[in-house]
């Protein structure tokens, strides 16, 4: 029986290998991709998308599809994210380590544990998420994987998160009809905002605040799911 028990172990340990081997690959060839599309410039971005293992962040059922560039279902009706729309973002924003960042939308946290990555330990994440079960699970993936400088929050994204503010930088990921006046008043002189607005279809819009001048900068289209709130849908 305890020689049985020993080929068992060994056996699953050989096959946990090797689905960690492959899923490492998979991510590296992906992380090629983005880079030869010029959706990754910038050794920090790379850095943190190598770190950061996707197939954590994806339900069972779809974890065979983890390093295809495509959203995938987490449930109640919203996604995660296409890894090139992350890498976009990423450095559309041009984040820098030890930057206070507000996420609304942490779905199942795999975009705030990229941000995570970029900030460094001294850098913080805060994420909105309003359906509790995912926030239950963003966090659990989080932590599964080590990251301890993000927080999730429960709550209407589209009001922000004025208890932390201002924020070097705030993300939205979900799409609003409109661009939601606290976000923009809770980003510090100098920050900047990254927004979709439009519905499902929409254009991915880049706010600059510099003392009381906003500049905007349309970085082209994109879809995602609604932003639901206050100054939502």
């Amino acid at each position: 029986m305890a020689v049985f028990t020993l080929e068992r172990t060994k056996l699953y340990t050989n096959f946990c290998f090797f689905v960690c081997k492959m899923f490492e690959d998979e991510r590296k060839n992906l992380v090629k991709k983005l880079k030869k599309e010029l959706r990754i410039k910038t050794d920090r971005v790379e850095k943190a998308f190598l770190e950061t293992p996707r197939e954590k962040f994806v339900p069972d059922n779809v974890k065979n599809h983890a390093y295809v560039d495509t959203p995938l279902q987490i449930g109640n009706g919203q996604t995660i994210s296409a890894p090139h729309m992350v890498a976009i973002m990423c450095e559309a924003l041009d984040i820098k380590k030890g930057q206070k960042i507000l996420e609304i939308g942490a779905g199942s946290g795999y975009h705030a544990a990229i941000v995570s990555k970029i900030v460094g330990e001294k850098g913080q994440v805060f994420t909105v998420e309003r359906f509790e079960n995912l926030a239950e699970t963003a966090q659990k993936n989080l932590e599964s994987i080590g990251i301890t400088n993000v927080t999730v929050i429960v709550g209407d994204g589209s009001e922000g998160l004025q208890s932390f503010a201002p924020y070097d930088c705030i993300y939205v990921t979900c799409a609003s009809p409109k661009i939601p006046p606290p976000l923009i008043e809770q980003i510090k002189d100098g920050g900047k905002l990254l927004i979709p607005v439009g519905k499902m279809i929409c254009t991915l819009e880049l706010i600059e605040k510099k003392g009381n001048e906003i500049k905007t900068t349309d970085l082209g289209g994109c879809a995602f799911v609604p932003l639901v709130g206050k100054h939502g849908f």
